[in-house]
């Protein structure tokens, strides 16, 4: 059977849980040599168990996204591992604020330290990497619909993922060059418990399903050389933005 991304390594950030291990499942599946790392140890080796057990290969490198030396020795721990970095997925984050008024400035700095600050640490360290393969790379940073639009109580989140759509675009610009593709996805309303869950809780559930986010990460890794999404909005059907 045709694998969509065979032979590729990829760094996933977050991906102990959530939509950041469902992308990390299905990149596996997919044949792509897959580092999972996020703050938890256990979740990480957790994680590369389950891509083993379905026949992938997996390597952990728990990280915090938000401390920029542990960043660097991700990617050249990866490059060491296996000689490259051909996909990098953004997807690290964390949620918090509320309305602007009652925003602690702890709060403030805890959300874009890791949403903004951990993706800029990611895409540097990326990018400088990707910039010396004659292939380029694909760099996917996870927004939100936070992230092109904003509602009363998502001030604070709202702003770290327009930051991010910022990067990215800035990013896309500067990477044209080097054959290195730049996208945003941008989802809304995703069932991240259901990682785990069977295909029927999946599919009962009114949100979006983390697999198509991870779908949608497939789409944007295999594009032809030619072609490139700035960013994807994935919105749960029904809903007013």
């Amino acid at each position: 059977m045709h694998k969509r991304l065979n032979g590729k390594v990829a760094v996933v950030t977050g991906s102990s849980s959530g939509i950041g291990k469902a992308i990390a499942l299905t990149f596996a599946d997919e044949g792509a040599r897959v580092v999972v790392t996020a703050r938890r140890r256990d979740l990480c080796a957790q994680t590369v168990r389950q891509i083993t057990q379905r026949g992938g290969q997996a390597l952990a490198l728990p990280a915090d996204v938000a401390d920029e030396a542990q960043v660097e020795r991700l990617i050249a721990d990866t490059v060491a591992q296996w000689g490259r970095l051909d996909i990098l997925v953004n997807n690290a984050g964390i949620g918090g604020g509320g309305r602007i008024a009652e925003t602690s400035t702890d709060a403030f700095d805890a959300v874009i330290g890791t949403n903004l600050r951990g993706t800029f640490f990611c895409c540097r360290a990326g990018f400088r990497q990707m910039t010396t393969q004659p292939e380029g790379g694909t760099i996917l940073n996870m927004s939100s619909v936070c992230g092109v639009q904003a509602w009363a109580g998502t001030g604070l989140y709202s702003a770290s993922k327009h930051g991010v759509m910022a990067l990215t675009k800035s990013l896309a610009d500067e990477g044209r060059r080097y054959k290195i593709k730049v996208s945003a996805i941008c989802p809304g309303g995703v069932a991240d418990a259901l990682v785990d869950a069977s295909p029927d809780e999946i599919r009962r559930s009114e949100r979006i399903s983390p697999f198509d986010i991870a779908e949608t990460a497939v789409y944007l890794a295999t594009l032809g050389p030619n072609t490139v999404v700035h960013q994807v909005i994935v919105d749960r059907l029904g809903a007013d933005w």
